[in-house]
């Protein structure tokens, strides 16, 4: 019994000291990535208003056609 409790106890602790702690970040480093991530939204968003005007544009060609071009 007293094995399998000295066991457990040296993984624990040999887990406890090979687990690394996580990297903190500088606020110069978070204020760039909040610019990069703004960055990235803009354009994911002019992406999609431009797939929206070209749906539209499509869609009043679709409509001119069906009305005989008028």
């Amino acid at each position: 019994m007293k094995k399998t409790v000295y066991m457990f106890l040296a993984l624990f602790s040999l887990s406890v000291l090979t687990t690394s702690c996580r990297e903190q970040k500088t606020p110069d480093e978070k204020v760039e990535q909040a610019l990069d991530d703004v960055g990235d939204e803009l354009e994911e968003a002019s992406d999609d208003v431009k797939d929206a005007a070209e749906d539209l544009k499509d869609e009043i060609e679709e409509v001119k056609e069906e009305n005989g071009g008028k």
